[in-house]
This record gives structure tokens, C-alpha cells and sequence, in this order.
């Protein structure tokens, strides 16, 4: 049986993968020279697209990295000298403060208890800190931060770099990237394509402090740093033998999304996001595990389950249907549920239908 993930990432694949993979095939995409005319056209392409559905200007650069998990890495290489300020509040935003650490940066953080949100009122700044990482959608406990909140934080603090993880969320928040300097996600949540890829947005401030570092005799990488990356940039070409595949299709999907409307795909996000609330607020098997509904994730919502998640999970596989289980200690007693663009409301609601029965 034909299953249809509503797991977190990687998650089903968005409907239109299949052409253009076929297309791809049939233009021989996995064969060409990242140097040739053809890739430089592709990138360019994406980028374009990109621009279009996010409304990235042209202060920003759009690079190519191998996942979300490596860009932690080279932001903080490229744009930390000493110190980062981390808002954790779930295992992801966690993990990019222990890279830093791992970095031998100063990593500052403000905790919040998993499941919790913040808010921007009640984040502490560090002085000396040169950047501030912000996670918008916490994948491990379905908690998001308002873009209104990150944008007043990077507007009390604009002499500080802002780095928004996006991975779980992209294109949903809409964000001000006249505030926000840079951005990462993944291909594999949202954008409903295989795992392999991961996207970086940066803008000159951040590539200004990545070359002041490097004329400092700071280590700022030797594989992907942001001068290397921005100079082959500016041709739409990658340092080394990028995903050609994935480019390809990442643009194809996010032209997809245009037509689509970004707005439209924000508007049934939240529609859906709605409808699944409703059921896990008002079924006795079910409870959501976010309790501030500003908080609570549009994109992967998470629900307190009262039968081990292993039983649920079984029983709506077996009406063709993949759901996630919870993360880290909580897999037992949570599920969680991908609420991408490759999912509509009609499979919204028989996920729910199956649910109410188990």
C-alpha cells in the first residue's frame, strides 16, 4: 500500500516531484558540468524563484550547502568571532548552541522548558554577543516564534547579526529579510523533496563580518566559507560539485509554489493547522503538547497522546498513513504531524477521521 507521510522530514513528497524528476532524467540534469552554461542557467532559475516566493533582496546571497545541520556550522565560522546568544527551547535550537560551543565560541543561551515559547519581551540580549539565533519552527517540540517577535528583537539589536532557522517552516513565515540576515532550511520538510540539500541565505553584513574575520587570521572554514561561496555567486556557480539534481528541483518546486501563491499556501497551512487542533484539543485520546496557542507550531503540530504512540502510529499505518512519532524521552506518549504544502486539507481530514477511531 501506497503510504502519505505526515512525518516531520523527511515527509511526502510534493505531488509535482515526479515530472520534473522525469524531466530532469530526460535532459540528462544528473550528468552535466557544474561549470557549464546549463548549471549556471538552473541556479539562477532557482534563485530567481526563491526571491520571488520568500522576497529575499538583493543584499542577500542564496547558496547551496549539503544540509540545514552544516549552515549552523558555517554561520557561526563566518560570523561569530567570540560570542553567540542562543533562544533554546527544543532539541534543534539546542544542537546550534552545542555547535557553537563545540566551535570554541562563548555560546550565551535563554532556555525555555521544552514545549515553551518565547516571546520578545521577555529575551535578554547579551551586550557582547554578536549574533542572535532564533529558531521559528522547533521541529522536536512543535513550537514556533512569531516573525513579529524576531522582527522587534533584530530591531532593538540591528548592530547584531539575527540567523533564523527556518528548516521545518519554509516558505510559511513571512519574514522581513530587510531585518532578518540570514536564513537557512532544508529541502526535505516543507518544500516536499528528498533529503540531500540544504539552503543558506545571507546577506553583505554577514559576508562583510566573514571577511573582516578572515583578514584577522580567523578561522572562518576551508570548505563552503562565505567569501568563496558569494564569489562563485556571483557567476550562479558553487565552489565544489553541489546537488545539480536537487537545485534543479528545488527550483521547480518553488516555481510550483508561485503559482500557487505564497500567500494561498500560507492561508491552507494555517486552515489545516486549525482543523488539527480542533481534533487533538477536543478528542479524550489526544491533547496538544504546546499550550500557548502563539506558540504553537502551523507546520508540525504535536499532540500528548493518552496510548503509547507505537499503537496509534501501527494503527494508522494501516490505513495508509505515516505519522511521527514524539522526539528524544517524549516518542513514547506524543506523535507529531508534518502540515506541509504536499498535504491538503481532504488528507487532512481523513488522517483525522483515522485518528478519532484508533
Amino acid at each position: 500500500m501506497k503510504q502519505t507521510y505526515f512525518t516531520a522530514g523527511p515527509a511526502e513528497l510534493y505531488p509535482t516531484v515526479y515530472q520534473h524528476l522525469q524531466t530532469a532524467m530526460d535532459e540528462q540534469i544528473g550528468s552535466i558540468s557544474h561549470r557549464s552554461a546549463k548549471f549556471r542557467s538552473i541556479y539562477q532559475f532557482c534563485d530567481e524563484q526563491l526571491r520571488e516566493l520568500l522576497t529575499i533582496p538583493e543584499s542577500h546571497g542564496i547558496f547551496f550547502t549539503g544540509s540545514a545541520s552544516e549552515v549552523w556550522e558555517r554561520i557561526l565560522l563566518n560570523c561569530v568571532e567570540h560570542e553567540s546568544f542562543h533562544l533554546v527551547n527544543g532539541s534543534f535550537s539546542k544542537k546550534f548552541c552545542d555547535y557553537a560551543t563545540a566551535l570554541q565560541k562563548y555560546a550565551h543561551k535563554q532556555e525555555k522548558p521544552f514545549g515553551e515559547g518565547f516571546d520578545y519581551s521577555e529575551i535578554e540580549v547579551p551586550e557582547y554577543a554578536e549574533l542572535i539565533a532564533v529558531t521559528h519552527n522547533e521541529t522536536s517540540s512543535g513550537v514556533q516564534m512569531r516573525p513579529v517577535d524576531i522582527h522587534k528583537l533584530k530591531r532593538s539589536h540591528a548592530k547584531k547579526l539575527i540567523a533564523v532557522d527556518m528548516v521545518s517552516s519554509a516558505p510559511f513565515p513571512d519574514l522581513d529579510f530587510s531585518l532578518i540576515d540570514t536564513a537557512f532550511f532544508s529541502v526535505q520538510k516543507a518544500f516536499g523533496m528528498p533529503a540531500g540539500l540544504g539552503v543558506w541565505i545571507a546577506n553583505e553584513k554577514c559576508l562583510e563580518k566573514a571577511e573582516t574575520l578572515k583578514h584577522g587570521d580567523q578561522h572562518i572554514g576551508a570548505h563552503n566559507n562565505l567569501p568563496t561561496l558569494w564569489k562563485n555567486y556571483k557567476t550562479f556557480e558553487t565552489p565544489a560539485t553541489p546537488n545539480v539534481l536537487f537545485i534543479y528541483l528545488l527550483g521547480k518546486i518553488a516555481q510550483d509554489f508561485n503559482r500557487v501563491g505564497v500567500e494561498n499556501l500560507r492561508r491552507e497551512t494555517e486552515e489545516k493547522a486549525k482543523m488539527l487542533y480542533k481534533f487533538v484539543e477536543s478528542h479524550p485520546q489526544f491533547s496538544p503538547f504546546v499550550k500557548n496557542d502563539r506558540h504553537r507550531s502551523r507546520t508540525v503540530v504535536v499532540a500528548n497522546t493518552q496510548k503509547p504512540s507505537s499503537e496509534i502510529i501501527s494503527k494508522v499505518k494501516e490505513s495508509g498513513m505515516v505519522v511521527g512519532s514524539g522526539y528524544g524521552q517524549l516518542k513514547d506518549t506524543q506523535i507529531r504531524i508534518a502540515n506541509f504544502p504536499a498535504t491538503d486539507a481532504e488528507q487532512i481530514g481523513r488522517l483525522i477521521e483515522v485518528l478519532g477511531n484508533v
